[in-house]
């Protein structure tokens, strides 16, 4: 099983304190400009995915919908976790990178 470096990320970014999760508390920190990216969970309900999309879009926050409830938790050492931000941009722009290394990667080997 290949290593998930950008939910490894994640939990990096918890421990160092530059995570909020849950629905109320991402929100308040996108509305608040302090978040540098959000993240919610492939399998949240398709009205979580388009408050998010819309939220983030208004108030120009990236935001990228990745793996699943499940693993997003126990990547902060929580219970299912729908959503997230992340409020370190050094974070941010690693755990970016690397879930677009992923879909890309994971594109390659689709063609071939």
């Amino acid at each position: 099983m290949r290593q998930d470096k950008a939910l490894s990320l994640i939990g990096l970014a918890t421990k160092a304190g530059k995570t909020v999760s849950g629905e109320f508390m991402t929100e308040r920190e996108a509305k608040a400009r302090r978040a540098y990216l959000v993240i919610v969970a492939g399998d949240a309900s398709e009205n979580t995915k388009k408050n998010f999309r819309n939220m983030c879009e208004y108030h120009k926050v990236p935001i990228c919908f990745y793996s699943d409830k499940e693993s997003l938790g126990h990547a902060m050492g929580k219970q299912f976790r729908a959503s997230l931000a992340v409020l370190d941009e050094g974070f941010a722009k690693g755990i970016l990178k690397n879930i677009q290394e992923m879909e890309t990667s994971t594109d390659r080997n689709t063609i071939a």
